[in-house]
């Protein structure tokens, strides 16, 4: 939790990095998830499983698609917007955010610490570069993405506001009525991206409340419905790429990303013998060094 936290420094600025091809961001994508295991063995706490699942989304997202500028993000109004709903995912976030400039690497050393500007769920009172909203309420982040858009098409701007949800979320009715919302609005900016990984923290989703028929409900609420392998990050990165070619767009987007949760480190992956999983439990200490064994020294370093 942060008793006394002060707004971050604005002069405390991460390193600027730009990759240039599916390789580097390959790479990238195992480092981030170093960066996870890492971050979540030393704090003792957090969620395993959906953050390595989402890494090559968010490396693909932060290093190849969205047209942002991480050290003017608080400054520049005319730039794409990512709104994380399923918050417990934030490890992935943070690691990506400091490893494309937002804010030093160091702080990856303090997850989920007392007095830490990346505390357990995403929050904004210290204006941490990179979040605009607090998150983890789940369901709640769609309906400050349809608002947004909403803003950004009544200012005059071009950019895309994204807004990465987990599918066991879209249990929740508040996802629906944003989704409704977005396209009574014609919000052709929004582009939602779905982790449909079929996991959460209780079991399979199909188990627990089926979401299906999940696209045929996404294109009765009026979106624009578009598939992918989410751990394939040029399948990825194709995928946007063609979202976004066809010019001006007059209905909301989704991309129902399949992916594997714990993807990276085989013991963490899929749903375990006992039909648990690990959506919200860190590795151990002996846990986290097999893990980096596995996933490999990359040449971005550790933090």
């Amino acid at each position: 939790m942060a008793k006394d936290l002060k707004l971050y420094p604005a002069e405390k600025k991460g390193a600027l990095l730009e990759l240039d091809s599916i390789d580097d961001l390959k790479e990238m994508a195992r480092q981030v998830r170093r960066d996870i295991v890492r971050m979540l063995a030393m704090a003792n706490s957090g969620h395993t499983g959906g953050s390595l699942g989402m890494a090559d989304i968010f490396t693909a997202l932060y290093f190849r698609l969205l047209l942002h500028k991480p050290h003017e993000f608080w400054e520049k109004h005319d730039l794409d917007m990512v709104f994380l709903s399923n918050g417990h995912i934030a490890p992935v976030w943070y690691s990506v955010l400091a490893r494309a400039g937002y804010f030093s690497l160091s702080e990856l050393n303090s997850l989920r610490q007392v007095n830490s500007y990346l505390q357990g769920h995403p929050t904004s009172e210290s204006k941490l570069p990179g979040i605009r909203i607090a998150s983890g309420s789940l369901g709640q982040g769609l309906s400050a993405a349809v608002g947004a858009a909403l803003g950004l098409r009544m200012d005059g701007k071009k950019s895309d506001v994204f807004c990465l949800m987990g599918d066991g979320e879209c249990q929740e009715g508040q996802i629906w009525e944003a989704a409704m919302s977005a396209a009574h609005y014609g919000l052709g900016n929004l582009i939602g991206i779905v982790d449909y990984n079929n996991l959460q923290i209780d079991g399979e989703v199909t188990d627990v409340m089926s979401v299906e028929p999940f696209a045929d409900k996404w294109r009765a609420f009026g979106w624009d419905v578009y598939h992918c392998n989410g751990n394939d990050i040029e399948d990825f990165v194709t995928t946007i790429e063609k979202l976004r070619a066809g010019g001006k767009r007059s209905r909301p987007s989704v991309v129902l990303a399949t992916t594997v949760m714990g993807k990276g480190v085989h013991f963490f992956e899929g749903t375990m013998p006992d039909n648990s999983n690990w959506h919200g439990k860190p590795p151990s200490k002996d846990d986290a060094v097999k893990a980096l064994a596995i996933l490999g020294e990359t040449v971005y370093g550790d933090f």
